[in-house]
């Protein structure tokens, strides 16, 4: 008995804070913001879910979401699996210069591309220099930009968690497949994939939710014309001040991201039983 109580104990100061200071709050502000009752809240929901303005916002917003996932883990893993597998001395610099971007400021990396995608930017003037075009493309403001700074903005939070997931794959078999006569390709498909593949559905789902929920890097490179649910979110919270607008848009997101987990969860187990 009491060796079922001491672990509850030791969850119960965390559990505690985190349902004073995180759940409570949260579940107040989507269901009862200041000033605005639960139902009006549902019937903002029920107005934007069938907008044609709103539910292109929505579709946006997803689309965005899976393409930079898809981006991110076919980028990360390989990066990462490179690293987990390397024997060079260097490979702890090479991690460390791999997930040196996490440590900057999301507004940091996000000017920067302001800089390379601009019309006097790197990318125009090099085209312009090349004469591939007359004038410098428009790179700003393009469904692309968003694309290319959420990428940059992921893309090592991916490769960190894959390589968490492979590190912890037995080399041992790598040298057990190559032995009974698999390819480099083969072990990698048929063996490390497969049993990496619980932190690859991290990976997918934690790109998922950061880009998703991103507000910086899709205000500043994606701009009106590329609206997505987290700028209309602050748009709604801090310019017009609707906050029925702003919870309803608020669970749209909250329930793209835990309805993309639990799908994320369940071909998780799918694979881990195949």
């Amino acid at each position: 008995m009491h060796s079922r109580i001491a672990p509850l104990l030791l969850l119960a100061p965390g559990l505690g804070f985190l349902l004073v200071g995180f759940l409570v709050p949260s579940v107040a502000m989507l269901f009862s913001p200041p000033g605005t009752s639960t139902g009006e809240v549902f019937v903002r929901l029920g107005q934007m879910l069938t907008d044609p303005y709103d539910l292109q916002i929505i579709g946006r917003t997803l689309m965005f979401g899976l393409v930079v996932t898809v981006i991110c883990v076919v980028l990360g893993f390989p990066v990462a699996y490179l690293l987990a597998r390397t024997s060079s001395r260097w490979s702890g610099l090479l991690l460390a210069l791999a997930i040196f971007p996490l440590l900057l400021s999301n507004v940091v990396r996000t000017f920067g591309w302001l800089v390379v995608l601009g019309s006097n930017g790197a990318i125009g003037q090099l085209l312009v220099g090349l004469g591939l075009v007359d004038q410098a493309p428009q790179l700003l403001y393009t469904p692309l930009a968003v694309v290319l700074g959420l990428t940059q903005l992921f893309l090592p939070l991916s490769i960190i968690t894959c390589y968490s997931a492979v590190s912890q794959v037995d080399a041992g078999l790598d040298d057990a497949a190559r032995g009974l006569g698999a390819s480099r390709t083969r072990t990698f498909w048929d063996v490390v994939l497969p049993l990496s593949l619980p932190g690859i559905i991290v990976a997918a789902t934690l790109v998922f939710a950061g880009s998703v929920t991103a507000y910086t890097t899709p205000y500043l490179l994606g701009g009106s014309s590329n609206r997505m649910l987290s700028t209309q979110l602050f748009a709604y919270s801090s310019v017009t001040v609707d906050w029925a607008s702003a919870s309803a848009t608020a669970i749209i997101m909250t329930v793209l991201v835990f309805a993309v987990s639990a799908l994320s969860s369940l071909a998780g187990r799918k694979g881990a039983t195949a």
